[in-house]
């Protein structure tokens, strides 16, 4: 149990680590603005291909059985499971996907000059981005609690991983701030983070000034 924990929060200091604009800086630094275009594209690989050896200490190591919901309440979560990857599918398509997955910056002009030029990127508030803020880890989420077996080992990464995502949204909302103000702020104030009807911060909504497109 102690590996599994050690590795999932090593896996989570190290992919928010790179994550930071403190880090980034560094390396447009050290290596160059265009060297950043390649940035993205090796963040999303790399986020993916560490996360391995947790899922594999999740398998590997002794476990046992926390709970196993019995039918037909088995079904109705695998089917939930099967709805929330199809809407994070959704999701994903309605912000700019190939930004998401860093392929658009490798043809993009990272000069100094253009940099300068160069758009913060766009704020997605419609679709399911109207409805909640985040549908990308409400969905994932979703996705990993709908589980109808659970045990002690996946209990672990699937906390870990939770904390990991709310902790995540609150330094991603700072950053979303500074990009797009009070147009970012009208919209958070008037849509839920992760559920619709949970948040006491939804107030009647108003339309944003223009159309944005593009955060997680």
């Amino acid at each position: 149990m102690f590996w599994l924990i050690f590795t999932i929060v090593l896996w989570g200091i190290v992919h928010s680590l790179l994550a930071s604009m403190g880090f980034k800086n560094l390396i447009r630094r050290t290596l160059g603005d265009t060297f950043m275009k390649f940035y993205r594209l090796f963040y999303n690989v790399f986020a993916v291909l560490s996360i391995a050896p947790v899922l594999y200490l999740m398998i590997s190591l002794p476990d046992q059985t926390l709970y196993q919901v019995p039918a037909p309440w088995n079904y109705v979560m695998l089917a939930g499971q099967a709805l929330s990857i199809l809407l994070l599918f959704v999701a994903v398509m309605q912000t700019d996907i190939l930004s998401f997955v860093g392929l658009r910056q490798l043809v993009e002009d990272y000069s100094p000059g253009a940099l300068r030029e160069q758009k913060t990127g766009n704020l997605v508030t419609s679709g399911l981005y109207r409805s909640v803020r985040h549908p990308l880890y409400t969905f994932s989420l979703l996705i990993l609690w709908l589980s109808p077996a659970m045990s002690v080992n996946s209990f672990i990464v699937y906390a870990g991983l939770t904390i990991y995502i709310l902790i995540g949204i609150i330094f991603e909302e700072r950053k979303l701030l500074r990009e797009f103000g009070e147009a970012y702020e009208d919209y958070r104030s008037n849509t839920p983070m992760l559920f619709p009807g949970l948040s006491k911060t939804v107030t009647k909504r108003r339309e944003p000034a223009g159309k944005f497109g593009g955060n997680k």
